[in-house]
């Protein structure tokens, strides 16, 4: 039997609560919303709620024998969170292999019930300290049954492709497509998680911290042509694939090279690289369609086609994940 999708009011209370809280005003940026950061912050804080769902209360814990070591994660930003919101998070297995599974984590506007962001999360079940897959245990494939539902069609995959791929990042290649380089530096004890390995957040903040290298002329020109000229521009993020093909641990050094992969009416899609600048390894890629924002109206401004002409030129052609 086919797993059930939830109605538009049911899912409101499928699956099971895994997080509740809020934000607070230093978890937000200078678009005067949650940074992404912080989005994967608590989705890793309540990552942990389902695994304690799935009969893995300690999968977190520095002493557990098994924890879920996340390969892959696909965000939509559903609605803005803004200082003092109160949110909470519901959690659901979409479908569970030998070794892994791909997990679906919803964050809700407390007081409106509205979806904030929808989370496909795919895990493997692996060995804390090498991080080695192995079996899920009977008892959490148990769990996992009562707990599965069928991708709904708010947290599906609107812009981007989640289908397999063969990576393309290497420093050679970013060199070759004169990437940007958005950051660059080392991982330090408090960046890494329990286990030793770069927590999670710490890809999709560090392209954060960095993206004004790209954003700034975006915005500007897009700005400049619009019809409605806004007084105070930003950005905000539609969609994200984040894939981690290796995890740096404390030492370890990281360079990020990203670019504009294309433009539309509405949106600009970019791909992020994050390297290591000595090995020449890749640590992980990363694709965002995001939109500039009018600061005051809270509105998308539309991409005139003077601007996208004009953005051409800097669009990196053949630029992938």
């Amino acid at each position: 039997m086919a797993p059930p999708v939830p109605s538009t009011d049911e899912f409101k209370s499928w699956g099971v609560e895994v997080w509740r809280g809020g934000i607070n005003t230093w978890e937000c940026d200078e678009n005067g919303h949650m940074n992404v950061r912080f989005y994967v912050v608590k989705a890793m804080e309540a990552l942990a709620g389902l695994a304690a769902a799935l009969g893995m209360p300690r999968a977190y814990a520095p002493n557990t024998n098994a924890t879920l070591m996340v390969r892959e994660q696909h965000i939509r930003f559903r609605r803005e969170a803004h200082p003092g919101a109160a949110l909470h998070m519901r959690g659901a297995v979409l479908e569970m292999g030998e070794t892994d599974a791909r997990l679906l984590l919803v964050l809700y506007h407390s007081n409106s019930g509205e979806p904030a962001a929808t989370y496909q999360t795919v895990v493997s079940h692996v060995t804390p300290r090498g991080g080695r897959p192995f079996p899920w245990s009977s008892a959490a494939r148990d769990q996992a049954a009562a707990l599965t539902v069928a991708p709904p069609e708010v947290a599906a995959a609107r812009s981007v492709d989640l289908g397999p791929f063969q990576t393309t990042a290497s420093l050679a290649r970013a060199d070759e497509l004169a990437l940007v380089t958005l950051g660059a530096g080392t991982i330090l004890a408090h960046d890494c998680d329990v286990f030793g390995r770069m927590a999670v957040e710490q890809f999709i903040g560090r392209v954060s911290d960095g993206i004004s290298r790209i954003t700034h002329h975006i915005r500007g020109q897009i700005r400049a042509a619009a019809a409605d000229y806004p007084e105070r521009v930003g950005g905000a993020v539609l969609e994200y694939r984040l894939v981690q093909l290796a995890w740096p641990r404390a030492g370890d050094h990281v360079v990020l090279k990203s670019g504009l992969a294309g433009v539309t009416d509405r949106t600009q899609r970019m791909v992020h690289w994050m390297l290591d600048p000595f090995s020449g390894g890749v640590w992980g890629v990363a694709e965002a369609v995001a939109v500039t924002l009018d600061l005051d109206t809270r509105k998308i401004v539309p991409v005139s086609a003077s601007a996208q002409a004009a953005l051409q030129a800097i669009t990196v052609q053949g630029l992938t994940l």
